[in-house]
Formats: structure tokens, sequence, C-alpha cells
């Protein structure tokens, strides 16, 4: 596969770094990219700050296995290292795996957009089984989409268990906008919305285009829930699967984090996990008010009684915190 145009690679807005290793005043930035076709207008941009392995020492703490958003890939100095020292320096002796989906940063950006979420998430369940480090449980944190592949990974592989999802921005019940797009009455969102729908669920599309994959249109929901390859399957849109509920119902936590001011998720709700009411593009619902949460397919609702479920909230942009953010909220599911 030829290595993706430069206008798909993240571009970090504000390179400059402190003696911290931070972005001046300590705000980690994480911006997406643009895609030129008409097609891919409507991917989520996610590159991701993310973390490489590190020691582990007899300190206690859990290991903590990452996966990056699109157009972003395990190993970016730039941002990942960034990441990587806060949190090492937070958490001395923390095992870290960030995840490389192929065998170098450039395939690993690619399948970000190209390759089968199912088969992402196959490969890395097999590398998370064949981790010695592991055995005794991880916490997991997912960048925008890799926010609902790896809960995918919690409902498909209980082994090694995973003890806490975090979830940063992460669509868990897809997207039905596009980035930037200027407001939901405008024409053109909609002629496009229209244009994808006509090839989103095909099957060409559906197995080689990655965000097709959780692309949730509310007016054609019959469409969605037959041809969906990955989203439809992981909420249990056309049937319950019991493993994924049991599995799920697993986590000691699962965290989702909204960012208030989202431009590039559309519905900024699915962060919660809620979205559109279904029929029309218009009115959005919350977890608690969709048909999941009420028939409990997946377990959400017992989870939620069980007080297993964490909402948070962040002012800014789509992945964009501040360190003291960051410390202060989701440090403490870490260690």
């Amino acid at each position: 596969m030829a290595s993706p145009p430069p206008s798909v690679l993240p571009e970090l807005v504000d390179k400059r770094v402190d003696a911290g290793g931070l972005p001046e005043g300590g705000r980690t930035y994480i911006h997406g990219s643009r895609m030129t076709a008409a097609l891919l207008c409507f991917l989520l941009a996610a590159p991701v700050l993310f973390v490489a392995c590190s020691p582990l020492r007899d300190n206690g703490t859990a290991p903590l296995v990452l996966w990056h958003g699109m157009g972003d890939s395990c190993c970016n100095p730039l941002s990942m290292g960034a990441i990587k020292k806060m949190i090492e320096e937070e958490i001395p002796g923390i095992y870290v795996l960030s995840l490389m989906i192929g065998k170098s940063v450039i395939e690993d950006t690619e399948n970000g957009f190209f390759m089968d979420v199912n088969e992402q998430v196959s490969m890395v369940c097999k590398q998370l089984a064949q981790d010695p480090q592991l055995k005794g449980g991880y916490n997991a944190m997912g960048f925008s989409q890799g926010g609902q592949f790896l809960r995918a990974v919690a409902q498909r592989c209980p082994t090694p268990r995973m003890k806490t999802l975090i979830s940063v921005g992460g669509q868990q019940q897809g997207v039905y906008g596009l980035p930037k797009c200027p407001g939901e009455s405008s024409h053109i969102c909609d002629w496009i919305r229209k244009a994808l729908n006509s090839g989103a669920y095909s099957d060409l599309v559906q197995k080689h285009l990655v965000q097709a994959q959780y692309w949730h249109d509310p007016l054609q929901d019959d469409l969605y829930k037959k041809y969906s390859l990955f989203l439809a399957d992981i909420n249990q849109e056309r049937s319950v699967n019991e493993t994924y509920r049991q599995n799920l119902q697993l986590l000691e936590k699962f965290v989702m984090v909204k960012f208030l001011k989202d431009t590039v998720v559309d519905p900024v709700d699915s962060e919660w996990f809620g979205f559109l009411k279904t029929g029309q593009s218009k009115e959005t619902e919350t977890l608690q008010e969709s048909i999941i949460y009420k028939e409990d397919r997946l377990g959400l609702a017992a989870m939620d009684k069980a007080k297993k479920l964490v909402f948070l909230a962040s002012e800014g942009d789509h992945l964009q915190f501040t360190k003291e953010w960051f410390d202060k909220n989701l440090l403490p599911y870490l260690r």
C-alpha cells in the first residue's frame, strides 16, 4: 500500500517545547488532518499522543496499553514523547505498551485509514495475549477512534483482563457528520452525507475504509444495522452476544471523555455513548435514553448502577487538554 499523502499526517500546530518536553504553557494539542478526496471528507481526524514502552518495576502499578487515533502512529516523537515523559514522571516504573498496527510507523498510520477494524482488533488481541507483562491485567486508554477499538478488545478478548478503559474523545456510537462541518443545517453537509451513504455500507467500502465501519446513519438505520461490519456488531445492534455483554462488565471502570468544544466529532454526544435519535438528524439522546441502555444490550445499565461508568468533560476542542487536566482527571485511574 502506498504511503498516504502528507495531508493525512498529523498537523502539529505548536512544536515549541519547554524543558519539560511539553508544548509551551503545558498544553498538549492533538490535531487532526484533512483528506482531499470527497469520499474521505467525513473521516475523523484523531492523531494522538502515544506512549512507548518502559521497563516494569515492582511498584504494583498496572501496565497501560494505548491505541492512537486516525492519522497518527504509535511512535511520533513530537507528540508521543511528551505524553510518555509525563506519565513516567508521575507514575515511575509503569509499563506502557504503545500499539503499532503493522510493521512500521508508515504502515501503522496507513492502517488507521485502510485496514479492516476487525482485523486490527484480532491483531491487537494476539499481541496482548503474547505479552508476559500483561498477564496480571492492564489498563487501556484509547484516543478518538482508538477508544471504540479498545472497547472491542475488552468485549472480544477477556484474556489478559482489561481493568479500566479510558476513551478519550472516542466515538462510541459512531459518527454522522463532517470534520469542521459548518453546522447541522448546512445543505453541503447533507449532500455529502447522501453521497457517502450511497456507498458507505457497500462491501468494498466497509472492508477497506476504517471510518466507514463506524459511520452511523440514523436516516438509514436498517442499512447501518445490516451492513456495518464493526460498530453495529460491537454495539449489539443486530443481536445480543452475551459474551460481549459479560466481558464488558468485567471492567472495573469505563471512563469516557467528552470535549465540550469539539468541532471534529459529530455528534459530540457519541463521546459519552449518546447519539442522534433514529429517523432524523437533529435531535440527540443520551446513553441513558437509548435502546442500548434501556434493554441493557451491552451491560452498560448494570455498569452504571454499579458506578463503573465515569463521564468526564474537557472544555477544549477534539483531543485538546492541559497537563494539569490530564493529571487531575485521568492519572488517578492509572495508579
